[in-house]
């Protein structure tokens, strides 16, 4: 069995990263307030199509109180067997006749259960005369019958369709989420895997759970999955392009642009995810303009242009051309190409963070070491310990705090300093993204630079007694920030 379809969530308790939804549906389900339609839409594989069995299964369950009965429908459930769960996919059954016959049929009672439930996948298929069949029934649907409809595409839906139904939309999920279910998913089935591959699993799965599934069971047949497995089988990361990209616009250098992009179409990165990426990496820098009351016009002006292209590029036979365009068109605008005059291009710095899911909440900009009046401390063994005390008290929230007592400091490793944890909990707690940057900030208030932490396994720690390794992240940084 294909490893998304054996790790299903099963119960509201097992779905993650959508607290807004199952929350609400929790609270209508204790207070007998179930709607008789709801619309689920959102991004492939953000669990829809899960959510949806769930509750169908909690609605088919109430009232059943034998427990042997209750045992063999929940089996038929989640088997697909069960006669008063009735799941159509609209992509291939779309037509006014297709709907017309679920309507009569509609007409029968439950059989097993005291309700009989609908759940109708990429409704957004149905053809408008389809739609028109189904609008009355969704209006007033016989008291035992619930509709459960599933698109990925909300705005082919008929708007007479959605003010029938209570809408849910589903967020795209965040690749710490991702990043820990594969994880459980990697020691359920004793996949060797090391964290880096699953970091580039979850990052390239785009906020879906079903793709970073899939792709973890292609690679499950390796002795031990590691980040160099992962680039052959979805091509280079997008950040090492960025870095080029922002070198280039930079120094304006136009051929350079077009040797880039060709790159790209060569190594098969997607050309919306290298827009995506360049467009959080100027967001950020967007945004530390605006608090430094500068001038953001460069910044919005280059993601007016990226954000034409990305919507494009979706849409073209050939995206890379799409993205080529974008990016030469912030070196040369027509006025320039007149006067052959070049405008100026804001600065940018690469980092890491910059590129994250949510680039909204990046670390705060970081002065310029050469200007700082403040004199900071070396950042060495001692030095760390002895101000440890004042990291902690700064560190939010508790929780985070507590699990970073767990944690003992190991070595310092140029600008990183490593953490060592006897537990995975605890590892994983701090080195989420909004932890580790309350415990970076935190440290950066003592030695005024960028301090990095290394969250790492006790058992985990011969693989990890290695020399520092160059950044090159953080050297692209340097480089373009002395431009």
């Amino acid at each position: 069995m294909a490893l998304y379809l054996k790790y299903r969530p099963l119960s509201f308790a097992d779905v993650v990263g959508q607290d807004h939804i199952v929350t609400t549906l929790e609270q209508a389900i204790e207070r007998d307030s179930i709607s008789h339609a709801y619309l689920f839409c959102g991004t492939r594989g953000t669990g829809k199509t899960s959510v949806a069995r769930i509750l169908a299964k909690t609605i088919l369950l109430r009232g059943v109180t034998d427990e042997v009965l209750r045992k063999q429908m929940i089996k038929s459930i989640e088997e697909g067997s069960l006669v008063d769960l009735v799941e159509i996919d609209a992509a291939s059954n779309n037509s006014v006749g297709d709907v017309r016959d679920l309507i009569e049929k509609m007409q029968f009672s439950p059989l097993m259960a005291n309700s009989r439930v609908y759940i109708i996948d990429e409704v957004h298929m149905l053809s408008k005369p389809a739609f028109n069949a189904l609008l009355k029934t969704l209006e007033e649907p016989p008291e035992y019958v619930y509709f459960i409809l599933a698109t990925t595409e909300l705005h082919k839906v008929l708007e007479t369709i959605q003010s029938r139904c209570q809408r849910f939309l589903f967020r795209r999920v965040k690749d710490d989420d991702i990043l820990r279910r594969l994880q459980y998913i990697a020691d359920q089935e004793h996949i060797k895997i090391d964290r880096e591959a699953l970091r580039m699993i979850a990052r390239h799965a785009l906020g879906s759970f079903r793709d970073g599934i899939a792709l973890l069971d292609q690679l499950r047949s390796l002795e031990k999955i590691t980040a160099n497995d992962v680039t052959e089988r979805i091509g280079k990361s997008s950040l090492a392009f960025i870095e080029e990209i922002v070198q280039a616009l930079t120094n304006r250098d136009l051929s350079e642009i077009t040797t880039i992009v060709k790159r790209i179409e060569d190594s098969n990165v997607p050309a919306d995810l290298v827009a995506s990426d360049l467009l959080s990496l100027v967001r950020t820098h967007m945004h530390a303009a605006i608090e430094r009351k500068e001038n953001p016009e460069p910044y919005i002006r280059m993601t007016d242009a990226l954000l034409a292209g990305l919507k494009n590029i979706r849409l073209s036979p050939v995206p890379t051309l799409v993205l080529e365009s974008a990016l030469l068109s912030l070196c040369l605008t027509e006025k320039d190409s007149k006067t052959h005059t070049l405008p100026d291009v804001p600065k940018l710095t690469v980092k890491t963070d910059a590129l994250e899911t949510e680039p909204n909440k990046g670390r705060p900009e970081v002065p310029d070491q050469t200007n700082t009046l403040v004199d900071a401390e070396e950042l060495t063994m001692d030095s760390v310990l002895k101000h440890w005390n004042g990291v902690l008290q700064a560190v939010n929230p508790p929780s985070v705090r507590m699990s970073l007592k767990n944690g003992t400091i190991a070595a310092i490793e140029g600008n990183t300093v490593r953490l060592i944890f006897s537990s995975a909990f605890h590892r994983d707690r701090v080195a989420e993204t909004v932890a580790s940057r309350s415990v970076e900030e935190a440290l950066f208030s003592v030695y005024k630079k960028a301090v990095r932490i290394k969250c790492v396994l006790e058992k985990e720690l011969d693989s990890t007694k290695l020399g520092p390794k160059t950044d090159l992240v953080e050297a692209a940084a340097e480089v373009f920030g002395n431009l």
